[in-house]
């Protein structure tokens, strides 16, 4: 739509000021949040639910306020083909509609005069309006302009917050970042490995593996569902190892006990001691580069992809591997 079809373009500045109050942010029905009204793209909201379903959601991507109530025959004729316009966009944007005769309130802060009548929301305030049963092609204009205009969400920065949370320690906020990612991108597999980190941090490392096993081959593939992957993997081979203690009893008696410091460079990174555990295969190497085939490169680069590239770890040892080969 054109600014000059926006009823709401030159008004909404001065009525969205910091006197106008959207309820407290907080879901209504004794802490239930508003039941929803059509997938998982579409919800009822209320007053208080307003700041959470509308302001706070219009961050992530556009959100479309359906003004309506019973008694208005247009509004059953647009509320239908809203969402199902909504529905086909895939999670671009999110439909929240307020019923006016339970919650006035809100219409009457932001002037809303006759219904149906829907709101555009954008990072957090109102940007755009239309007003009537309009066709189904004029809503899909509207919100492809609306898209156009005020973006996409930007998963990869949202999955690099939910990562700096993560290795913040933050694992509640963490697996909140991810899960939001997936009820908009259910195949997201590096949202899914995310997850699944913070399943294993959590204590949940059964769930975590339940939730990368029923992969597909393909997202198995993602650099970060395979890292996990190689560290299942290295977990299950360390088991057999022994006693670590009995191992390092093997070095201290003989430092070229190559078998007994690659068993011990398994169990290193394991517990955690990524550092350790190269130094210990870059030592075989040193000593000699061509025991068991090569075994020990081949083991620091499984290490390198269960640490994933940007691992200091990583980092570290392909710098002094790097050193070593062409020394």
């Amino acid at each position: 739509m054109q600014d000059g079809d926006n009823p709401y373009g030159g008004s909404f500045g001065n009525q969205m000021g910091g006197t106008v109050s959207f309820g407290d942010g907080q879901p209504s029905d004794a802490g239930q949040p508003a039941g929803q009204a059509g997938g998982p793209l579409i919800k009822d909201t209320s007053t208080a639910a307003f700041t959470a379903d509308v302001i706070n959601e219009s961050r992530n991507q556009p959100v479309l306020v359906d003004f309506w109530a019973p008694w208005c025959g247009p509004c059953k004729q647009l509320g239908p083909i809203i969402e199902k316009v909504v529905n086909e966009q895939g999670g671009r944007v999110k439909l929240v509609k307020l019923n006016i005769d339970e919650h006035p309130a809100i219409p009457g802060q932001m002037g809303i005069q006759s219904i149906p009548a829907v709101v555009a929301f954008a990072d957090g305030k109102p940007v755009d309006a239309f007003m009537g049963a309009v066709p189904e092609s004029q809503i899909k204009q509207f919100i492809e302009k609306l898209v156009k205009e005020n973006g996409a969400p930007d998963i990869e920065a949202i999955l690099a917050e939910g990562r700096a949370a993560l290795d913040g320690g933050d694992v509640n906020l963490a697996a909140q970042i991810f899960g939001s990612i997936l009820q908009e991108q259910p195949d997201n597999a590096k949202a899914m490995a995310g997850m699944a980190e913070c399943m294993i941090a959590a204590g949940q490392e059964d769930r975590a593996k339940e939730l990368i096993d029923g992969l597909d081959e393909e997202q198995k593939k993602v650099p970060e569902v395979a890292s996990i992957l190689a560290r299942f993997q290295l977990q299950e081979e360390v088991a057999s190892l022994g006693d670590p203690e009995q191992l390092r009893a093997r070095l201290a008696a003989d430092p070229d006990d190559h078998e007994a410091r690659f068993d011990m460079a398994k169990i290193l990174n394991v517990q955690g001691a990524r550092e350790e555990a190269a130094e210990h295969l870059l030592q075989i190497m040193k000593a000699d580069r061509e025991w068991q085939d090569d075994g020990a490169r081949k083991q620091l680069l499984t290490f390198f992809e269960a640490w994933g590239p940007t691992d200091p770890a990583t980092v570290a040892a392909r710098r002094k591997l790097s050193s070593l080969m062409f020394s």
